[in-house]
């Protein structure tokens, strides 16, 4: 007779039935990447990586996660991207319960100042990027009859930005997109939410404000409700909740993740 336990989420289940969920994370070397594997991994799941940080790799495996690292280009606007994902994703584990990816070219200046080659910048990274990875994850997704996708774009998206207008506009039509496939497959069981970032303590953002003077921070962080910037762990720990397993009725939803900022 089998044994029986509960899951973290409470639910009952045999000793010897509890598969462990699959999760894609399309960059595991950037911004919330590392940290979101980490979380999954504790919360019993099997990752699919691409370019994970050093050492990840092995962190992940002492925590119980198979982990399958996949060779793909950083650039998700490649048509090759995100279907190498995907296969590569489906080749060692059969499923994918959970994928998330972030993409976006910040181009920033006056519109009356922009150029249409700023235009096709910022369309290839803000809008090309996601149709390519939801168009490569949702129909594995809807053949299975389940899934969980959560996109990482940008609270700008959901606010008119003076100096970026270009980003703006086109990370609003991401966060739109997203609305819409999630309307498209709601009745499959897939679900699809993007979550918005801005004014986050990580490298990059620090580097592109000049947020590593301490001086210049001081005025990044007076720009924010909650007067800090956030930190990757706890920006990973709400991406988990879109894409655990543990809340099957959320979709077609946008999540400003900015302090308040939006």
């Amino acid at each position: 007779m089998l044994g029986t336990r509960r899951s973290v989420y409470g639910r009952p289940m045999t000793t010897l039935q509890h598969p462990r969920r699959v999760a894609l994370i399309a960059d595991a070397g950037f911004f919330v990447g590392p940290a979101l594997a980490r979380v999954l991994a504790r919360r019993d799941h099997d990752l699919a990586l691409a370019n994970p940080e050093p050492g990840l790799v092995k962190e992940l495996e002492a925590l119980g996660a198979a982990v399958e690292v996949i060779d793909a280009s950083r650039d998700l606007a490649d048509p090759e991207t995100a279907p190498a994902l995907v296969a590569g994703t489906l080749a060692r584990f059969g499923r994918i319960d959970a994928a998330t990816a972030f993409s976006g070219q910040i181009v920033i200046g006056r519109f009356t100042e922009s150029s249409v080659d700023d235009l096709h910048r910022v369309m290839r990274g803000c809008i090309e990027a996601p149709y390519q990875f939801l168009r490569a994850v949702v129909p594995a997704m809807v053949e299975a009859g389940s899934g969980q996708v959560l996109l990482l774009t940008s609270a700008a998206g959901a606010r008119p930005t003076p100096g970026a207008p270009l980003y703006s506009s086109a990370r609003a039509a991401a966060n739109m997109l997203v609305r819409n496939v999630a309307g498209e497959i709601a009745r499959t069981g897939v679900q699809v939410n993007a979550l918005g970032t801005n004014f986050m303590d990580f490298p990059e953002f620090r580097r592109a404000n000049g947020a590593d003077d301490p001086e210049v921070r001081a005025k990044v962080e007076a720009r924010v409700p909650m007067r800090r910037l956030g930190t990757v762990e706890e920006c990973a720990a709400m991406c988990a909740a879109f894409l655990d397993g543990s809340s099957g009725f959320t979709t077609g939803q946008f999540l400003g993740y900015a302090g308040g900022w939006v």
